[in-house]
């Protein structure tokens, strides 16, 4: 592999973000039937166009290859909501990096940032998830190899100049131009991370942005390793890059309603989860426990208002996601917390920052 290439990939927009994440979740229809994954890929399509008009700051689609999310390709997702929105950043969240081909990603992106006028951002991760390797004839052996040269390819392409690179995952490119280059001569891209020390190392190696995914326990937790991504900023010489947190939620009315709305989405999408994984079956204590004081931003507008705004103070971030369906929460409820959560707690996180 060759040395990283700087790149500036910080996103436009001054101050505080603040998005919403999806991975389209199979919904449930009015009988409490599971729907036609085809019906939950029109319902993003629809929730995108409700976030922009609530003054959502981003919308992040994720990629799975299961029954239970709707969503393989968030890039085609993406191009669809950009026809029909106006002001809303379009992102992965996050794309699978090491079961895909780094030039295809940043030419589906650029693509995309075409269509979108320049709205385009892509997370880079390795995903929670394994199915994508054996769909796509890739060894698990390779799990952090096959990353490591894939994202040190995508920072060369960064460039949008002519790429030379020698690698042992993939065929070599010798002087190849690589097409079609975003109008700004850049493309929006930031590193997914969970709790992996290294992980952030490397996002400040690579000059992006770090966004780490926090998903049981206090946020304050992650603090050390927001700190040691500034700190290898420091001393790479590199200016200040942002920070972003993602994590699941749900808004409602009211505390109590947010909760009950949510907690059976919620039980079926960890307990199936945890079978697959051999964990014991998630009970409404834990979830009680994450909404109170963990990763689970549930409740009124105001509640959630405040919880974001402790984490922002907390690990001084410049973008919070809120990751708004969790499970098959129908199509309504979800629509209702993304208008809440533009319209109510933006405001309202940023009246507290203030």
């Amino acid at each position: 592999m060759t040395a990283p290439a700087p790149a500036a990939t910080a996103p436009d927009a001054p101050g505080l973000q603040l998005g919403l994440n999806t991975f389209g979740d199979v919904t449930l229809d009015a009988t409490g039937a599971l729907q036609h994954p085809a019906v939950s890929l029109r319902e993003v399509l629809e929730q995108g166009v409700v976030a922009d008009q609530a003054g959502v700051d981003v919308l992040g689609i994720g990629e799975h290859h299961r029954d239970d999310f709707a969503v393989t390709a968030p890039d085609v997702v993406l191009a669809a909501i950009a026809g029909r929105t106006r002001r809303l950043r379009l992102s992965s969240a996050v794309t699978v990096l090491s079961s895909d081909d780094p030039v295809r990603v940043y030419q589906r992106f650029a693509t995309l940032d075409g269509l979108s006028g320049g709205r385009a951002e892509v997370i880079l991760g390795r995903g929670s998830f394994t199915e994508s390797f054996p769909l796509f004839g890739y060894d698990l052996s390779q799990y952090e190899l096959l990353f490591a040269e894939k994202l040190d390819l995508f920072s060369h392409l960064l460039a949008e100049e002519p790429v030379s690179w020698t690698g042992r995952t993939r065929a070599p490119l010798a002087g190849i131009q690589v097409h079609p280059r975003t109008e700004s001569g850049r493309l929006t891209t930031w590193i997914g991370v969970g709790g992996n020390p290294e992980s952030v190392v490397r996002a400040a190696q690579y000059r992006m942005p770090l966004m780490m995914a926090i998903i049981g326990g206090p946020a304050d937790r992650f603090v050390p390793l927001a700190d040691l991504y500034r700190r290898a900023l420091t001393e790479l010489g590199v200016g200040d890059l942002p920070i972003g947190v993602h994590s699941p939620g749900h808004v409602a009315d009211t505390d109590e309603q947010a909760r009950e709305e949510l907690w059976p989405h919620y039980e079926a999408m960890y307990s199936r989860i945890g079978r697959e994984r051999g964990w014991g079956p998630t009970t409404r204590a834990q979830f009680e426990a994450e909404a109170a004081g963990g990763a689970l931003y549930v409740g009124s507008p105001e509640t959630v208002a405040r919880k974001i705004a402790d984490t922002v103070r907390a690990l001084g971030i410049r973008r919070f996601d809120l990751k708004y369906a969790t499970g098959p929460m129908p199509h309504g409820q979800l629509v209702r917390s993304i208008e809440l959560y533009g319209t109510r707690v933006g405001p309202l996180v940023r009246d507290m920052l203030a």
